[in-house]
């Protein structure tokens, strides 16, 4: 892997699978960057040997200065993976407008803004890799989660586009859809739910809540190696496919979302919800 693609920059590295793609990368030899907002969550991955980068994927000004430290250090980097971003539910009724934009600053609009400050250096040398962490989000849907999932709806459709204009410059564009993750994703959704007093959704907020809890607390969920061993499976490879789709669930759900009729889906939803 080292011949083809020697350095990498993680996004979201502190902890999940950030942190796990980080680790395997140094293990398979690159150069590796690692980039969050907690420089003291990363110490473990100094020790190893990676860069770490103070930066939140929000401000501009952190941005920049981790893409120039790049490109002073190693000119560029190979493979990008643009892995930072969360998930906040609640119903578009009661979601602050500033919530839903906040969840599109760090899912869509803050990688987009560091691709697009690290695309010249690839293009230039006419060689890189962008993975793109998206969701089985990013095909389906759940309920209260309007806002996440359109950020992962989203940076689908951005990064197909991508592809396209970038392929002719020796660059790929993948995107990788994790399924149920052991990453504490399941335990920040119960956690950061946006519900109001009294709230009309009440009923169905509480059943999203205990069946996110049961679905993580049952062992249903993979663990972060499962999507790390995709990521190695793309960087290795001489033609990467455009998506790779693993972990619980994920597969099966995204099959039966493109399979059956919107009506028929929702009714599936309702009837784990009741």
């Amino acid at each position: 892997m080292a011949e083809r693609y020697n350095t990498a920059l993680v996004t979201g590295a502190s902890s999940g699978m950030g942190k796990d793609f980080a680790k395997r990368l140094l293990d398979e030899g690159m150069t590796v960057y690692a980039a969050a907002r907690s420089v003291d969550k990363m110490s473990d991955l100094a020790d190893a040997g990676a860069i770490v980068l103070k930066m939140d994927i929000t401000s501009d000004d952190d941005i920049v200065a981790a893409v120039e430290k790049i490109n002073a250090g190693h000119g560029g980097i190979d493979v990008l993976i643009n892995n930072a971003g969360y998930g906040q539910y609640g119903s578009v009724e009661e979601t602050p407008v500033d919530a839903a934009r906040h969840q599109f600053e760090v899912n869509l609009f803050g990688l987009a803004r560091l691709t697009q400050l690290l695309i010249p250096s690839m293009r230039e040398r006419c060689k890189g890799l962008i993975i793109n962490i998206s969701s089985m989000g990013g095909v389906m849907y759940t309920p209260l989660g309007a806002w996440y999932h359109a950020t992962k709806h989203a940076l689908e459709g951005w990064s197909d586009c991508l592809r396209f204009e970038l392929r002719p410059h020796g660059i790929d564009v993948v995107i990788v859809q994790p399924g149920l993750i052991s990453t504490g994703f399941g335990d920040a959704i119960g956690e950061n739910f946006i519900e109001t007093e009294n709230s009309p959704y009440a009923g169905l907020i509480a059943a999203i809540k205990k069946g996110t809890a049961k679905t993580y607390a049952d062992g249903r969920s993979s663990p972060p190696s499962v999507i790390t061993n995709m990521i190695v499976k793309a960087i290795r490879a001489k033609r990467p496919k455009t998506r790779y789709a693993a972990g619980a669930v994920g597969p099966l759900a995204m099959k039966v979302r493109r399979l059956l009729p919107d009506r028929t889906f929702d009714w599936i939803l309702r009837s784990q919800v009741k």
